[in-house]
């Protein structure tokens, strides 16, 4: 049996999300017990020309639902880039999820094939259902996932690579 595009795609999303929100929960705790105001880590940044913790989360979220839609040829939610505390952030990613799981498998049923235009700085470029997954999706996702993590382990947040990964 072959592995759908909804397969490589949802879950995918769905556990990565649900351990992004406990390493942010571990960094809003960290915040409380040293003493710190929670938005110097909302708004920490590994570098000064790159997106912050908010900033992260926004891609990550943006990334995962308009994948979703681009590959089920459909229109997706669109939220205002506006969190500025834990507890949005929190509630980014609760609406992202919620997307998430109201999206039915079959209406990724030929998504592997769906011809994906992608304008970008550089240009458009034309991608088939599969490879704008494979090749932009998931690395991009996982790119601003991966950089929310290492700006809170950055700031001294007691988060591992357990945490990453998650419960298996």
């Amino acid at each position: 049996m072959s592995l759908s595009i909804f397969e490589a795609s949802i879950p995918v999303f769905l556990r990565a999300f649900d351990n992004f929100s406990a390493i942010l929960e571990k960094g809003e705790t960290f915040a409380q017990v040293k003493g710190i105001d929670p938005a110097t880590l909302v708004e920490a940044r590994l570098a000064p020309d790159m997106l912050s913790l908010a900033g992260q989360v926004q891609r990550a979220s943006d990334t995962a639902k308009f994948c979703a839609a681009r590959l089920t040829a459909t229109q997706g939610p669109s939220f205002e880039d506006n969190e500025a505390s834990f507890a949005e952030l929190h509630a980014r990613i609760a609406k992202t999820v919620a997307y998430l799981k109201g999206l039915d498998a079959a209406s990724f049923d030929g998504a592997e094939i769906r011809q994906i235009v992608l304008k970008r700085r550089q240009g458009e470029v034309t991608l088939d259902g599969r490879g704008y997954l494979f090749t932009f999706a998931l690395p991009n996702f996982f790119f601003h996932v991966t950089t929310g993590y290492d700006i809170l382990r950055h700031k001294g947040v007691p988060v591992g690579k357990s945490d990453f990964l998650g419960p298996l």
